[in-house]
This record gives C-alpha cells, sequence and structure tokens, in this order.
C-alpha cells in the first residue's frame, strides 16, 4: 500500500524540506532534475549541457605516463628478460607511440571543430549521456 499525498492536503514536512532543497539547489545554479522511469527502475538525470572537452590533454597526459613508464622500466631489462616480462617494456613503448597518434588525431579533430561547429553532436538521448 503507497502512501501519496491528496492534492487537498498540506505537504508533509518531510515533503517540505524536499522542495526546499530543491529550491535551495537551482538558487545555486545546478541544472533541473527529471525523473525517468524505464522498467522498475527510476533514474534522476541532470539537463547539462556536455562538457566541451576534445580529448588532447588527457590523451598527452597519457602518452607522457607511458613513456616515464618506459624509461622507469629501462633499468630492469635484464631481470624483466630473465623473468619472460619484456613485453612489459615494449607495451609501454606501443602505448607512447600510439598515444603520439592520438595526440595529432584529438588535434585535428579539435581544428575541425572549431572550423565548422555544424560537426558537433548535440543531440542527446532521454537518458543523457550515457544513454547515446
Amino acid at each position: 500500500m503507497s502512501h501519496s499525498a491528496q492534492p487537498s492536503e498540506p505537504p508533509s514536512n518531510r515533503e517540505r524540506a524536499r522542495r526546499e532543497r530543491i529550491a535551495r539547489r537551482h538558487e545555486l545554479g545546478r541544472p533541473d532534475v527529471t525523473e525517468i522511469e524505464v522498467g522498475q527502475r527510476t533514474y534522476a538525470v541532470a539537463e547539462v549541457e556536455p562538457l566541451d572537452v576534445d580529448g588532447v590533454r588527457t590523451v598527452t597526459i597519457g602518452t607522457a605516463l607511458w613513456l616515464v613508464a618506459f624509461v622507469a622500466l629501462l633499468p630492469f631489462v635484464g631481470p624483466l628478460r630473465d623473468a619472460g616480462q619484456i613485453w612489459w617494456l615494449w607495451t609501454c613503448l606501443a602505448g607512447f607511440g600510439l598515444g603520439l597518434i592520438g595526440i595529432e588525431y584529438c588535434r585535428r579533430r579539435r581544428q575541425a571543430l572549431q572550423l565548422q561547429p555544424g560537426l558537433r553532436r548535440n543531440d542527446t538521448s532521454q537518458f543523457g549521456a550515457a544513454g547515446s
């Protein structure tokens, strides 16, 4: 049996507190939140714009970490070879090389998006970015 307030009844203290929290959130510039029911679950989805991230910084940091790992493993080439784990060194080198390709790819993508803003995907599913 469900407890639901009738429209003619005043809201309970708990409901009033919930409404006040929601009102304060909006005063702080937080986005509107809608609820979507999928099956027997209810999800809260915020109406926010996607971040304008082109990926250059993220890929650059990842590439630098692969290079650091490669350099850190260089003194251990002998023990890695003896243990049959020399592939660790080559994996780091491959990650660095692929990262350089990724940086160039992301830079070209950023340039293309700056030249033609219409290429940016504006539509999202009703479930937000995760539901695309």
